[in-house]
């Protein structure tokens, strides 16, 4: 400690003596005594003797192995490992640059996409299909979306049921499909949080509101097609009111069944339904019959009436002539010679004799 607060009183004389330390030439022996430095401590920053059998190009002091480093690395980063006396860093760095702008500045947009163009996430642009430019990133941002695709959600997922109540106080089970595609990428984007998600509540409800309207025959028959047409039309007044940036294209419903606990009661009731419903038909049938008949007669009898007036005395005969003639044709008809009633011929009898002698002949010939 003495030595070291020495040395620093005397700086002054000892700096112009000293070349490879702050303790001097240091030329003492390798035990650290003697020589040039007064006795004091060996300087080991100054050269040191070469021991016997060392090679002349052995490192012998720090300042040298420092020296030759230098001479070694230090030039290629201070521009000795360079062309045209410019470092190759610095062109790597340009490279860098350069491939971080194109491919960060440059987007391609495909003929069914949109590119929404940002700033610090503040919304800017909207690129159309075809190449397009924007601020590097992190500065600026390109979320590419496809518009004219169109999207599917299904309604319920799965195989839950998904009871909906009818208006006449019946309970169905519905499942339906929504399709939808982008009509304009910036609301889709910033307007709402979670836009499928929103497409799905508003359509259950546009059913339900829809379902609570009608019959639960209409439900599951011919009033399917009206439903799915209000629902359309009342999700795409409600996403636009919200500004959800969507275009409902259509609503299917796959499945409008009774639910699974009541099916069975169902199908008898729709049998009995059914059974009743034929029966009105037939009954309608017949009634169109009768109808039919009675018109007919009528247009009939007002022809005979027309003819009465016109001709009474030769209507009257004909209609006499009509009358017995259907009467006679049921009864045994016998032809007489007046003044007598002596039986002449028995045309009725000569007929039924002939009728049976025809069964027992086979071919044309007697048996």
């Amino acid at each position: 400690m003495i030595r070291i607060f020495g040395w620093g009183a005397r700086k002054g004389a000892s700096l112009s003596d000293n070349r490879g330390g702050p303790w001097g030439p240091g030329g003492g022996d390798d035990g650290g005594s003697g020589g040039g430095n007064g006795g004091g401590p060996r300087n080991p920053w100054g050269p040191r003797r070469r021991k016997p059998g060392r090679p002349p190009g052995d490192v012998t002091s720090l300042d040298e192995f420092l020296k030759k480093s230098r001479d070694r690395f230090g030039s290629r980063f201070g521009g000795g490992f360079s062309a045209g006396g410019r470092p190759y860093w610095l062109y790597g760095l340009i490279a860098f640059i350069a491939l971080w702008i194109v491919f960060t500045s440059v987007h391609r947009i495909g003929p069914t996409e949109r590119g929404v163009v940002t700033i610090f996430g503040r919304y800017t642009d909207t690129l159309r299909p075809g190449i397009g430019f924007s601020l590097p990133y992190p500065f600026g941002a390109v979320t590419k979306l496809n518009v004219e695709g169109i999207q599917t959600i299904t309604i319920p997922g799965g195989r839950t049921e998904n009871l909906i109540l009818t208006g006449d106080q019946n309970v169905i089970d519905l499942a339906y499909s929504v399709r939808w595609n982008i009509k304009n990428p910036q609301l889709y984007l910033f307007q709402i949080a979670n836009p499928d998600s929103t497409i799905r509540e508003v359509a259950e409800s546009a059913m339900r509101a829809a379902v609570a309207r009608v019959s639960l025959d209409d439900a599951i028959g011919a009033g399917r097609a009206d439903i799915e047409q209000r629902v359309e039309q009342n999700m795409q007044q409600l996403l636009d009111a919200y500004g959800a940036g969507v275009e409902i294209q259509g609503i299917a419903i796959s499945q409008s069944v009774p639910p699974a606990a009541v099916n069975d009661a169902f199908l008898e009731v729709s049998a009995a339904q059914q059974q009743a419903q034929s029966y009105m038909n037939d009954a309608r049938a017949y009634a169109l019959q009768q109808t039919a008949r009675a018109q007919g007669e009528s247009t009939a009898f007002e022809k005979v009436y027309n003819e009465y007036r016109a001709a009474p005395d030769v209507t009257r005969r004909r209609m006499y002539y009509e009358t017995m003639e259907r009467v006679l044709s049921r009864v045994d008809t016998t032809i007489v010679e007046a003044p007598g009633v002596t039986p002449y011929l028995a045309l009725p009898e000569i007929q039924r004799r002939q009728q049976q002698a025809v069964p027992q002949t086979q071919g044309g010939q007697p048996r």
